[in-house]
C-alpha cells in the first residue's frame, strides 16, 4: 500500500464502522436497552447528522490545508469518514424535513449508504478509470461524461422511488437505465407532481405485482441492517404559498 492511499483507506473504514456503530446505538435507544438515550437539548432533538456536518467541515478544511503531509492527511481522512456516515444515516430525514428515521422513508438512507460503501470499496480496491500514467486525454473525458450522465439517471430511479435499483444500477448501469424509463413508483416524488390519475393507478398496479415477486428480499435485507421501519410515513409538508 502507497503512502497515498492510506487517507482514503482510513476514510473508508471509518465511515463503515460509523455506520454500524450508528445503527446499533439507535436500535438500542429504541429499544430502550442500554445506556444511550436521544440527544436532547433545551427541549430540541439534536440529531446526529448535525455533529456530522461539523466533523465533515473540519475534515474537508484540513485536508486542503495539509497538502497531503502525514500525519494531518490521515486525521481529515478520518474527520470526513465518520462525519460524511453520520450525515448519510440521516439523509432521509433531511430529504424530507421531517423525521422519518424509523419510517419505512426513512431507509433510503440506508440505500444511499450502501451506494457510498460499494463506489468507496470499489476505489479503494483501485478503481478509478479517470486516472493512468498518461494523463487526462480524450478516453478520460468521454468516461467523465458518460460517469455524470449515468448519475443522472441513478438520481432518476431515486426520484422515482426505485431505491435498489438505483444502488445496483451503479455498478449495472442497464439496470438504472430501464429503472429510470419505467413507471415510477406510486408515492414517489415523481409520481406525484408528474402522473395523473389513471397513470399512478397504473404504477400502483405495476408496483404491487413487482413487490409480490421481488420486493420482500430488497425490504428484508434493509430491515436486517437499519432495523423494521415501527412508524408510518408522515403526510408530506403542506407547500407554502
Amino acid at each position: 500500500m502507497r503512502a497515498e492511499q492510506l487517507p482514503f483507506l482510513l476514510l473508508f473504514g471509518s465511515f463503515l464502522l460509523t455506520f454500524v456503530t450508528t445503527r446499533t446505538i439507535t436500535r438500542m435507544i429504541r429499544a430502550g436497552v442500554g445506556p444511550f438515550r436521544n440527544n436532547v437539548a433545551g427541549g430540541v432533538h439534536i440529531h446526529h447528522a448535525v455533529p456530522g456536518i461539523v466533523l465533515t467541515l473540519i475534515g474537508a478544511y484540513l485536508s486542503v490545508a495539509v497538502g497531503g503531509r502525514q500525519p494531518w492527511a490521515a486525521a481529515a481522512g478520518v474527520l470526513i469518514g465518520v462525519g460524511s456516515s453520520l450525515i448519510l444515516d440521516e439523509f432521509a430525514l433531511i430529504l424530507h424535513l421531517q423525521d422519518v428515521y424509523w419510517s419505512p422513508e426513512g431507509q433510503l438512507s440506508v440505500q444511499l449508504v450502501a451506494l457510498t460503501v460499494g463506489v468507496l470499496g470499489l476505489v479503494s480496491l483501485g478503481l478509478n478509470p479517470l486516472t493512468s500514467d498518461s494523463g487526462f486525454g480524450p478516453g478520460h473525458l468521454a468516461i467523465a461524461v458518460t460517469a455524470v450522465v449515468h448519475l443522472g439517471v441513478v438520481l432518476v430511479c431515486v426520484r422515482k422511488g426505485k431505491y435498489s435499483t438505483a444502488v445496483l444500477g451503479v455498478f449495472l448501469p442497464p439496470v438504472a437505465w430501464v429503472g429510470a424509463v419505467r413507471l415510477a413508483r406510486p408515492k414517489s416524488t415523481w409520481a406525484r407532481r408528474r402522473y395523473d390519475q389513471a397513470k399512478t393507478a397504473r404504477a400502483a398496479g405495476r408496483a404491487a405485482g413487482f413487490d409480490a415477486r421481488f420486493g420482500h428480499w430488497g425490504l428484508d435485507i434493509a430491515d436486517l441492517v437499519a432495523g423494521r421501519p415501527s412508524l408510518p410515513n408522515p403526510a408530506p409538508a403542506a407547500s407554502k404559498p
